[in-house]
């Protein structure tokens, strides 16, 4: 199996999302792989994330990426044996694990809560983004859709021009 994809995916789906791409696949894929590993292990404010369902919380994601049977953390060097192999390689889905910690307070009084574990599945198409979501465990302190949603921000980032859009209705 190539670098990206997980031979075990779950078939039985959370949250599926589509979207159309205004740059090539292999741009999109490169700038999942960026965003993703810029943001693992980072703390955010829970109102950065989404709505906060842990006022005054803090988010942290780890990702990793599928080499068949497992997930490797997407750390720089990762990230970067990745874009070495999308540049090279036509692929037609990204895998990743997706851990989110949570914490309730600050500094001494910082307390951990439980934490949700996703698996994600990016599929391009000609000019499309599927995203298929499955919530393997956790508590649910953020919805697939939030997830999703941030990741897209993310993505499109600072840019003038969305990479990702909504779909037009025909």
């Amino acid at each position: 199996m190539p670098l990206g994809v997980y031979d075990n995916f779950p078939a039985g789906l959370h949250h599926i999302e589509n979207y159309e791409a205004t740059v090539s696949s292999r741009q999109l894929q490169q700038k999942i792989v960026q965003h993703l590993a810029e943001i693992n292990r980072k703390e955010l404010r829970f109102e950065e994330v989404s709505i906060p369902t842990i006022p005054g919380g803090i988010v942290i994601f780890e990702f990793g990426l599928a080499e068949e049977g497992n997930f490797n953390y997407l750390n720089k060097a990762e990230a970067e044996r990745a874009l070495v192999y999308l540049a090279k390689e036509q692929v037609r889905m990204l895998d990743f694990f997706c851990s989110i910690r949570y914490y309730k307070g600050g500094g001494d009084k910082r307390q951990a809560l439980k934490f949700d574990y996703f698996m994600l599945r990016f599929v391009f198409g000609k000019g499309t983004l599927e995203i298929r979501v499955f919530h393997e465990r956790g508590p649910l302190y953020l919805s697939p859709q939030d997830l999703t949603g941030f990741i897209i921000r993310g993505i499109n980032g600072e840019s003038k021009k969305k990479i990702l859009k909504e779909p037009t209705l025909p």
